[in-house]
């Protein structure tokens, strides 16, 4: 980042887990983050939190106090799509980075978004697609910005998608509403650099994975907390294999500060659980041009976000 130049930043989901790491070190670099959540109080504590975490290094003399940024929130529920087209339209007019971050995580009984979307898929993909889509004249109006969608490892294990059940209103299983709503972010972040660079627009769209880090997804009563005995199991077996959220949110950085368009950044060790972030692999699925073509489609008829690319 250039040193004269505050970027505008905005993460979704960034009151905990990597999102909140995530912000934490671009405030620390300079910039100027909103934590974009569905709950302003947590939100809010966040924010604060970051604040009494730089101005004590800053006291201490770890800090560049001539490069520290500022943080502040609003409100977005990605399961509501009038609150996404509100955020949006209130966000500043010039965005340098977007970071669609916010997720929700195998909740035990199938749930629907304000819009009748199933809640994984409907916030996790469906949310961000709209969101992006209605930022991106503000994203246009900065100099080469970039959108960095959070996938997961998971998105390997979702077999394909089945467009005439995307709801899971035939059958839910948790896990496989899980691995399809992050196969949906991976195919998104590859056509929207696609669909960029087909425009001549001078945006960087790419991914990133956290590998298997310790964050409120496993916790969350809207997810995998929603069972007690899933939700154990995970925790515990968290703490053989996972890395901190610190650590986890170092892909995303790295995919917005060095990864290149169309890139998909994550752990490199332990079978991209954790590690040094690196390049990441990507399954043939979320290769497939026609499969991604087919979702664009979908959910631009499903939420009504038309991309205006001209």
């Amino acid at each position: 980042m250039s040193d004269n130049k505050q970027r505008r930043v905005l993460v979704t989901g960034g009151n905990t887990g990597i999102g909140y790491f995530t912000a934490l070190e671009l405030v620390k670099q300079g910039d100027h983050v909103t934590l974009a959540c569905r709950n302003l109080d947590k939100a809010n504590a966040a924010a604060k939190k970051i604040r009494d975490t730089i101005a004590d290094a800053a006291a201490s003399g770890g800090a560049d106090s001539g490069r520290q940024g500022t943080v502040d929130t609003a409100h977005l529920d990605l399961a509501d799509l009038g609150s996404v087209r509100d955020f949006a339209e209130s966000a500043p007019e010039k965005v340098d980075a977007l970071i669609n971050n916010a997720g929700v995580m195998m909740p035990a009984k199938r749930t629907e978004t304000k819009d009748g979307f199933e809640l994984q898929f409907g916030t996790n993909h469906l949310g961000h697609f709209a969101l992006t889509g209605h930022l991106l004249p503000k994203l246009r109006a900065a100099d080469n910005a970039t959108v960095v969608t959070v996938s997961s490892v998971a998105h390997k294990q979702a077999p394909t998608l089945d467009f005439d059940d995307l709801q899971a209103t035939k059958g839910y299983q948790p896990q496989r509403m899980y691995a399809n709503s992050k196969l949906a972010n991976l195919l998104f972040a590859l056509e929207l650099q696609r669909r960029l660079d087909s425009a001549g627009i001078p945006i960087t769209s790419n991914a990133a994975h956290p590998g298997i880090s310790e964050t409120a997804l496993y916790t969350s009563p809207d997810g995998l907390g929603s069972s007690k005995v899933a939700s154990i199991g995970a925790s515990i077996g968290l703490k053989f294999i996972s890395q901190s959220a610190r650590a986890g949110a170092l892909p995303t950085l790295y995919a917005l500060e060095n990864g290149g368009p169309g890139s998909y950044t994550g752990p490199k060790a332990l079978f991209e659980s954790r590690g040094a972030p690196g390049p990441a692999k990507i399954s043939a699925k979320a290769k497939d041009p026609a499969l991604a073509e087919q979702l664009w489609v979908a959910s631009e008829k499903l939420t009504g976000v038309v991309y205006d690319m001209s």
